[in-house]
């Protein structure tokens, strides 16, 4: 995992950076196991509050690697596993959905950070954060269409909360590269910045500075609200403010916040 993904934990924060400079971190076996193994882990440690996940080097993620499509082609080689992708391995999902699904169902918030390029799996990638700052150059594209394929990491489950259907088809069909500031405009995007990985720990480290109850409540009852009904939300939200009400965590915040002073909170 260490070849493709370096993990850095401080102040509650995890600095998750994909590694594979080489291949501008394209997605290999390697590299698809990094990444449901490094979300899994995290969400065992107690003491992360927010994750930051980027790519170091030119690129956040160039998608799937080339010698990958090679070994499709031919059905063997060390690329990407060929089983049938109907077969789920992780809940809801196959491995390769979970390498996106993963960060989208992690308990606590996964900020993005792109740059570069973001391009095909490198950009479901991306969509499987919470909060995705970019610069404004960046080049992404639902590009396989180009390989005679479909997106299938999970994310058409996650574009149509984000963008407008016939921009999605849009750009599904041509596999066209747009850039950061289009990102923003369809809603892929959240912001755009000149240093996106600086801002995304600046608003990690903010996050991670609030109630750890209240934060992780928000993400679950915020993934949850799609499938529900006006009804059912309107509960779903009673039902978690009740669980957090009078918690050591929540009274933290309130005496914190009369006393004009970061609070001390519990993980």
């Amino acid at each position: 995992m260490a070849e493709r993904i370096r993990v850095d934990v401080k102040n509650g924060v995890a600095d998750v950076r994909l590694v594979r400079t080489d291949k501008m971190n394209a997605l290999d076996d390697a590299m698809f196991e990094a990444l449901v193994d490094t979300a899994a882990m995290l969400e065992t440690r107690a003491d992360v509050r927010c994750v930051v996940l980027s790519g170091e080097g030119r690129a956040f993620c160039a998608g799937l690697d080339m010698q990958s499509f090679g070994a499709m082609a031919k059905g063997t080689g060390n690329g990407v596993s060929r089983r049938p992708l109907a077969e789920r391995t992780h809940g809801l999902t196959n491995r390769p959905q979970q390498a996106v699904w993963g960060w989208r169902n992690l308990r606590v918030p996964v900020i993005a950070a792109v740059h570069g390029v973001a391009l095909g799996g490198g950009f479901q990638v991306m969509l499987g954060a919470d909060i995705r700052i970019t610069h404004p150059d960046t080049k992404l594209s639902i590009l396989e269409i180009k390989w005679g394929l479909v997106p299938d990491m999970g994310s058409t489950a996650i574009m149509r909360r984000l963008a407008r259907e016939d921009v999605i088809r849009e750009l599904t069909f041509t596999g066209r590269i747009f850039s950061g500031r289009e990102a923003l405009e369809h809603g892929f995007a959240t912001r755009l910045s000149e240093k996106p990985l600086e801002d995304a720990l600046d608003l990690a480290a903010d996050i991670a500075s609030r109630s750890p109850d209240a934060i992780q409540a928000a993400k679950r009852l915020y993934n949850d609200l799609a499938d529900r009904d006006t009804a059912g939300a309107l509960l779903a939200e009673s039902e978690i403010q009740d669980e957090l009400i009078g918690r050591p965590n929540q009274m933290e915040a309130v005496i914190a916040g009369m006393e004009n002073r970061p609070g001390k909170f519990k993980d």
